[in-house]
């Protein structure tokens, strides 16, 4: 595939150009998402972003290319396949990064960092014996790229670890994977649930009453998609203490409204979407290599299968 003209919704233009090694032979326009114009979209056979622009269309692009590791944003326009459109998304350290937000949550609970804060308010010496990594069961949602870094973590540490996907197929670090239809057994064993879920058809509220019925007072994070989960169900899973504990990066809303009764849970934290903050240098890279590659005509790992939505 030959690309000539990439349209970076974006002022980025000193980023880009501080990663060229050599002189390239695309043009590069570069413009806020918010400024682009229909003009610039019939200009550009590639698009590189964060998101969509306003009038945004594929007719006349070879290659979509997205700053973040989900594509839920693009993928709820059409034309994808009638177009023949190449989608790719960003890999980079994700993976490490959500590993890192998770591990730093599940050590507070193991560790009972809240009691011990709480006892030396009240300069009380109360021991209480922290617990071990390797003694728990994780359940993660999601076996793909960010999945398995994280199974990586905890399986580091000798924890079992089993893993959840559509397909079922075996991956590494994982004890075993299941397909998700199946999936009640292993979270009514799971000590924790983690999601790393894209949001696709599948996915939206995959984390329902029926499923969180099955947990058996397991701690839940969300890292993947705030909509693969009901949040109202969640609620009820926490009030009859089916879930023990919750940690959201994600929510089915972003913002939070002021207004939400989560706010007010002391049985779970909220976090604003910062699990995997685009690095755009990292991002950058990611495009460049991925920019060679369909040069070359070589093998994506980052492209898109347009049906699965990931």
């Amino acid at each position: 595939m030959q690309i000539k003209n990439i349209l970076v919704a974006g002022e980025y233009k000193e980023l880009f150009q501080n990663q060229l090694l050599t002189e390239d032979s695309q043009n590069f326009r570069f413009i806020p998402v918010d400024e682009i114009t229909i003009e610039d979209l019939t200009w550009a056979c590639a698009y590189v972003g964060f998101k969509p622009c306003p009038d945004f269309n594929l007719t006349n692009l070879k290659w979509v290319h997205s700053f973040n590791a989900g594509v839920n944003n693009y993928l709820e326009l059409e034309g994808w396949e009638e177009n023949d459109v190449l989608l790719t998304r960003t890999i980079c350290s994700f993976g490490e990064r959500i590993s890192e937000y998770c591990l730093s949550y599940i050590l507070k609970d193991l560790q009972f960092h809240t009691y011990f804060e709480a006892k030396q308010k009240e300069k009380k010496w109360a021991q209480k014996t922290p617990k071990m990594v390797k003694d728990q069961t994780f359940v993660i949602f999601g076996t793909g790229e960010i999945g398995q870094a994280v199974a990586k973590t905890f399986n580091q540490f000798g924890a079992t670890v089993y893993g959840v996907s559509q397909s079922g197929k075996q991956k590494s670090y994982f004890k075993s994977v299941v397909k998700t239809d199946v999936a009640n057994s292993l979270v009514e064993c799971a000590d924790w649930v983690i999601s790393t879920l894209p949001l696709t058809t599948e996915t939206e509220q995959l984390f329902n009453h029926e499923l969180f019925s099955h947990f058996n007072g397991a701690a839940f994070i969300n890292v993947g998609r705030g909509a693969t989960v009901d949040e109202t169900a969640l609620i009820e899973g926490l009030n009859s203490g089916k879930i023990r504990y919750a940690v959201l990066d994600v929510l089915s809303t972003e913002p939070l409204a002021e207004t939400s009764s989560l706010w007010r849970r002391n049985d779970l934290v909220i976090t604003p979407h910062i699990s995997a903050v685009t690095d755009l240098n990292e991002a950058i890279s990611c495009f460049h290599d991925t920019l060679r590659k369909i040069e070359t005509n070589e093998p994506l790992l980052n492209k898109v299968t347009i049906h699965k939505g990931y």
